[in-house]
């Protein structure tokens, strides 16, 4: 793996993901929540798997954070207020990353070596999907649609209060 892409693509990964969690107005947030979706897709195609990465872009650059922003900009709120830093919040994501960390570091299996395998094809994988996974695609489908109609109806309520 190349060194240098790998160091620019955790800066603007990390610096994407900073910047979600800091920034005070929630479109912009969410916006950089997409460039944090580009760097792990980036990442897939770093690392050779170039279907999950198109997968990582079609699904959550194309569908999730596309669904985050119209949800926000349908529920936008007027109010202004500065909530301040929430301090319980930070040290407990700080205990979780300390936690993840350790264990990180302290897994033997980083020690060993990858297996062999056979790279999968586009085909095969579409293949798979339509024979003998297509049970749980169709439910996942189900239910992303029914959280979507839950997601509008809801908007609409809240709309019609106003």
């Amino acid at each position: 793996m190349n060194s240098v892409a790998f160091l620019a693509i955790a800066i603007i990964t990390l610096s994407g993901a900073l910047a979600a969690a800091t920034l005070p107005k929630l479109i912009h947030a969410a916006l950089s929540l997409v460039i944090v979706f580009v760097g792990v897709a980036a990442y897939f195609f770093l690392l050779g798997a170039e279907f999950v990465g198109l997968v990582q872009i079609f699904v959550y650059i194309g569908a999730v954070a596309v669904l985050i922003v119209f949800t926000i900009l349908l529920t936008r709120r007027d109010s202004v207020n500065d909530r301040g830093v929430n301090w319980g919040g930070v040290i407990v994501a700080l205990a979780v990353f300390g936690g993840l960390l350790w264990i990180i570091l302290n897994t033997t299996s980083l020690a060993l070596p990858a297996p062999q395998t056979e790279p999968l094809t586009v085909k095969q994988i579409g293949e798979s999907l339509m024979t003998n996974y297509v049970w749980p695609l169709q439910c996942v489908g189900l239910v992303l649609t029914v959280a979507l109609i839950g997601a509008l109806i809801l908007v609409m309520e809240e709309k019609r209060e106003r």
